[in-house]
Parts: structure tokens; sequence; C-alpha cells
């Protein structure tokens, strides 16, 4: 058992603290190399995001230097290095800056302004946040801490995620959403905290050589001031969290109820729109229409789902999907409707051909019993309608009658029949041809 805990034993691997304090040391500073590759990183990050690639966010990640003057924060104050401090505090705030004001000039000039997932998703942070941040933190202070640094510190770039909330608060003053831009910045000070906090930590476990205060007494106030920015990042993110958990249980529920008790026949479910955080259901049917009474019988099922502050709300329609699935609701309504009512034009375009063939079928029917009564032996009638097309292009339409007998019917019946025709179909330009 013994030898199984000595695994875990960092010691050994302890790199020189020469060693470390150069390497964090040399990440702290931003200027010329550092400055521009910040820069550009941020154009990559805001690209990535603007065009909704994660493998552009993630590149961009890689190639940032944000995370040395993070580290440079934990690693003073782990070794109560003032200077550093103030050093690593100067530059983790240039760098701030620049890259805020890259990301916010970026979102002013491009043309694309639509937020997608990964811009959403850097605007509500949560205590898993902050779990990332800390956990992210150990991994790359003790990376750069050890004699076996690996690829540990691009994986942890990744991981906190740096660059994207920055980018996101810059489209938030570049697009005047202030709930972005706060919620983004507040994600980023997440990171930098624990992050920082981390190494604060891991250095002291290290035990590197520690710089003592003048007085017990400033050592107490610098504790102090370090805890409460920990709990005043911490205890929001922790309500965030929560409320996470909480509204994810909720679509939990929703989805148990929809699935046992929103099924209406001669009815389908077209779309349903959960709000865990207004507690809100929307489901859009399309298909027969639902009565009050069994809107309010759906109503009455919510409390046994554990749903009873939830408001539930019914729509019918194709228009109404629409809307719920787009922003632009009157663009995408209009160009519904339209399409619906070209749809409605050949509809009718078609029920009017088909009324008209049901009518000549008809009258076939007719002139066949009547004309089999002055002229018996015939076998068929056929009515159609007939359109002559003259040299100039002008229509002529007309009457098509097609008579089949089982006997020879003489020129002079032929006239009788075309004259009685004309008359009993009030059409003088009817054409008759007779089978033989």
């Amino acid at each position: 058992m013994t030898n199984f805990f000595s695994k875990f034993r960092l010691g050994e691997e302890k790199e020189a603290f020469s060693s470390v304090a150069g390497s964090i040391e040399a990440g702290i500073v931003f200027r010329g190399t550092n400055l521009w590759i910040l820069i550009f990183a941020i154009f990559v990050a805001s690209l990535g995001l603007n065009v909704n690639s994660t493998a552009v966010i993630i590149g961009a990640m890689l190639i940032s230097p944000l995370m040395g003057p993070i580290m440079g924060i934990g690693f003073a104050v782990g070794i109560n290095d003032s200077q550093l401090l103030r050093k690593a505090g100067i530059n983790y705030g240039v760098a701030t800056l620049v890259a805020l004001l890259t990301s916010t000039c970026y979102f002013l000039l491009s043309p694309l302004d639509e937020a997608h997932s990964e811009l959403l998703a850097r605007t509500a942070p949560t205590i898993y946040d902050v779990l990332i941040a800390l956990f992210g933190g150990f991994a790359g202070i003790i990376a750069l801490s050890s004699k076996q640094k690996g690829n540990v510190l691009p994986g942890v770039a990744i991981a906190t995620a740096l660059m994207p909330p920055l980018c996101t608060a810059g489209y938030g003053l570049a697009t005047a959403q202030f709930s972005f831009f706060f919620g983004a910045f507040y994600l980023y000070i997440i990171n930098t905290v624990f992050i920082a906090l981390a190494s604060f930590m891991v250095i002291r476990i290290f035990h590197f050589p520690y710089k003592k205060f003048t007085s017990e007494k400033a050592e107490r106030l610098s504790r102090r001031i370090i805890w409460v920015v920990v709990l005043l990042t911490f205890l929001p993110s922790l309500y965030f969290g929560y409320d996470l958990v909480q509204q994810n249980r909720f679509s939990q529920q929703v989805n148990r109820f929809i699935n046992q008790e929103a099924q209406i026949p001669g009815d389908y479910l077209l779309s349903k729109k959960i709000s865990g955080k207004e507690r809100s259901i929307l489901l859009i049917y399309g298909g027969n229409e639902i009565s009050a009474e069994q809107a309010e019988a759906l109503r009455s099922r919510l409390p046994f789902y554990g749903l009873s502050a939830a408001s539930l709300e019914i729509r019918q329609g194709f228009a109404s999907y629409t809307a719920a699935q787009n922003g632009n609701e009157d663009e995408k309504t209009e160009t519904l409707t339209k399409l619906l009512q070209d749809k409605q034009q050949e509809l009718d375009s078609l029920k009017s051909v088909l009324s008209q063939q049901a009518g000549f079928d008809s009258l076939g029917r007719r002139l066949f019993t009547e004309i089999n009564i002055q002229y018996p032996g015939l076998r068929s009638c056929a009515v159609k309608p007939l359109y002559e097309i003259e040299d100039s292009g002008k229509v002529l339409p007309s009457l098509l009658v097609l008579l089949s007998f089982n006997r020879t019917i003489s020129s002079a019946t032929q006239l009788q029949l075309h004259n009685w025709l004309a008359a009993r179909t009030a059409d003088t330009s009817v054409q008759l041809i007779i089978k033989p």
C-alpha cells in the first residue's frame, strides 16, 4: 500500500525554483511578439465564433499566450513577491484590454452578427466553469513546476478557454448586447481567478522559497484579500450552477410529460419549446383543431409531473411553427404564407380542371342516352374540350364529340347529328367525329 501511494508523490519530479520562476516570468510580459500573437489569436477566435467553428476556436486557444500572466499572478501570490505580482497584474490588464478592443473592432466590422451556439455557450457561467478552471489550473501549474511537462499546457489552454469569453464580451460591446458582455466577461474573470488560485495553492504545496511580509498584519490582510476575491467570484457561479441544474431538471420533467401526455389523436406535434428559466412550455401542433377542453385537460396533468408552476401554451399551424423556429418571425411567416397561397392557387386550378373533366364526363353520359334514343345502335360517346391554334397564334376553343355506331351512318344523318349537337350544347363550333 505504501508503494502504491508513493506513485502520487511529486517531490522527485519537481523542477528547480529558478527554472520555474524564469519560465513564468518569461510568459508574463506582453510586448512585441507576445502582444501580436495575442492580437492574431483574438482575430482567429472571433472568426471561429462568428462562423460557429469549434476547430478554429480550439486553434486560437492553442496559440494564445494569455495563460502566462494569470499563472504569474498565482505564482507571485504564492511566494509573496509583490514586484512580480504588480508586473503580472499590469501585463494581465494590458492583455485583457488589447484582446477586448481587438474583438470589439472585429465584430463592429463583421457583416455577420448572428449569435451562434459557440457564442451563446460563453454567456452564462456556472459552478462547472469554476471547477474546469480550478482543475485546469492545477494541471497547468503542476506541469510547469515539473521536469516532465509533456503537452499539458496546450490542453489546459483549451479546457479553460480564456479566449472565447473575451471575444464574446467584445461581441456584446460591438452589438450593444450588454448581457452578453457581462456574462462572458464574468466567465473570463472566473477562469482567471481560479487558475491563479490553483497556481497559488500548488506553489505553497511545493514549498518554493517564500518571501516574508514585513509584518504579520500585512500577511493577514493579503490572505483576506485573496479569499474575498475568490468568494466574490465563486458564489455567483454557484448560484448559476444551481440554476442550470434546476433548468435541466425542468426540461427532463417536461419531456416526460410530453412523451406520456401530449399525444393528441388527429394532431401531430410539430415543435416544442421549453424554457427552464421562465418555466414555460410551448407546444405547436398541426392537424385537427384542438379544443379549449383538450388544452385544459393537458394543463391539468402538469402537477403529476412536478410542473405545477409551469405555464403551458398550445398553438396550431405551420405559421406558428415557423415563428417559433426562427428569430425573424415576420419575414419567415410572410414567406411561408406566400408559399401556402401559391400552393392553394395550384390546388384550386387542379380542382377546376377536375371539375371541368367531371362536367364533360357527365355531359357525355347524357348525350349517349339522348343520341341512342334518336339513333339506335350507338356503342360509345366521348366528349372533350378542343383548342385549335391558328397561324396567328389565336386559340379557338370548341367541343369535340366522338361517336361510334355498330352500323353505317349516312352523310345526311351525320349533318343532322351535328346540327342537333350544336343546338344541344349551345356551341356552334362543335366538332363531330364518327368512328367507323
